[in-house]
């Protein structure tokens, strides 16, 4: 049974005013850094999108292993089907808050976030999986309408098939963030929030969640191993966490990263 997806398009259809009515060109930007920017604790691939008529402009060969979709003729639709049909309607509640939040942030910050929900994804064994869902705006117009998105989806079922049904808004570049919104239950947004972990931390976390030992990141970052391990006891600390396992979840569940 395919998801009910018009419940997506209904979001975007009530917003509008937030999405840009013309063709946007794709401003100069490091891909490399952005995906780098987004914290992906398993495989994953990602997508260009255009909302101005929903097409792909460019998908990542990695859809292929994950979904069995081909990368060159994979549409947004095609995306959008692998969704769980049951995840539907948490989805769709998502993206309106998604779209709230970037309405009152002001056209010069709409490109300053990236918001991230999870749900269930079909694979390509045909079994449904966790994934994050990552989001970062690429384009705006001149009234700082959304034009084009970068889309960072990640599996997480080796690390937990349980979903928070929290979304949220992370503030790049120093903004302030909007952590674990609830979307299923009508409760006001809560009041943003600065990031309890240092770049260099989240950078240390990243290589934690890549499988890296002490020394192993301490070369990567050409910092002492006493500096990593230090770091490591700091960050176990902040985030209540006794394992790497259980840190990777609580990063991407909470957004601590």
């Amino acid at each position: 049974m395919k998801p009910n997806t018009q419940l997506l398009h209904n979001v975007w259809k009530n917003s509008q005013d937030l999405i840009t009515q013309k063709d946007i060109a794709l401003d100069k930007f490091q891909l490399d850094e952005l995906i780098s920017s987004a914290f992906s604790a398993g495989p994953y691939y990602f997508y260009i999108v255009d909302f101005f008529d929903f097409s792909i402009k460019y998908m990542s060969p990695l859809v292929e292993g994950i979904h069995g979709l081909n990368p060159e003729t994979t549409s947004f639709q095609d995306i959008l089907d692998q969704m769980h049909p049951d995840d539907m309607d948490f989805v769709a509640r998502a993206e309106a808050k998604v779209f709230d939040i970037i309405g009152g942030l002001g056209p010069d910050k709409v490109k300053k976030y990236k918001t991230s929900y999870c749900f269930r994804f079909r694979t390509a064994d045909g079994s449904y999986q966790l994934f994050n869902h990552q989001a970062i705006i690429l384009t705006t117009d001149e009234h700082g309408r959304i034009a084009k998105s970068l889309n960072i989806h990640t599996n997480l079922n080796h690390l937990t098939n349980k979903n928070n049904f929290k979304v949220s808004a992370i503030g790049m570049f120093g903004e302030p963030s909007y952590l674990n919104m609830d979307v299923l239950n009508d409760t006001p947004a809560p009041a943003s929030s600065t990031p309890a972990l240092s770049k260099r931390e989240k950078q240390i976390i990243q290589l934690m969640a890549d499988g890296f030992t002490s020394k192993e990141i301490a070369e990567k970052l050409f910092i002492a191993v006493n500096t990593v391990k230090n770091h490591r006891k700091n960050i176990f600390k902040k985030s209540n966490c006794k394992n790497v396992g259980q840190l990777v979840v609580r990063c991407v569940m909470d957004c601590l990263v």
